[in-house]
């Protein structure tokens, strides 16, 4: 059992990561609904995301766990973590504070559209 935002939740976290160790975690914005960031979650950061209320990831560079915002107070309080069809990616719904994307852009995608 975790807590997130004071709700206890009972979810079976292995399902998720039947299929791999790893998944995609696309993060959304809940005032604008911009999509802020794609980032990947093992067990060991969902399960923190969830006890928190804060996003944890996990770093394929790194190879390490990292909670968003850690160095530079941009955190991203969770307000809905919600899996696909397939339960193999997730949608997490945050409030954010400052920016997402380490260029100091508001989203992770601010480039010009390749199509």
């Amino acid at each position: 059992m975790s807590n997130i935002n004071n709700i206890d939740i009972k979810i079976d976290i292995k399902k998720y990561f039947a299929k791999a160790d790893l998944l995609p975690a696309i993060v959304q914005e809940k005032s604008t609904g911009d999509v802020l960031m794609l980032a990947y979650m093992n067990e060991e950061s969902l399960t923190k995301t969830l006890e928190t209320g804060y996003t944890w990831f996990y770093s394929r560079s790194r190879q390490s766990l990292w909670q968003k915002g850690e160095t530079s107070g941009h955190v991203q309080k969770v307000i809905e973590v919600l899996p696909d069809c397939d339960d193999d990616t997730l949608l997490i719904v945050v409030d954010q504070t400052g920016p997402a994307c380490h260029t100091g852009n508001h989203s992770c995608f601010y480039r010009e559209s390749i199509y």
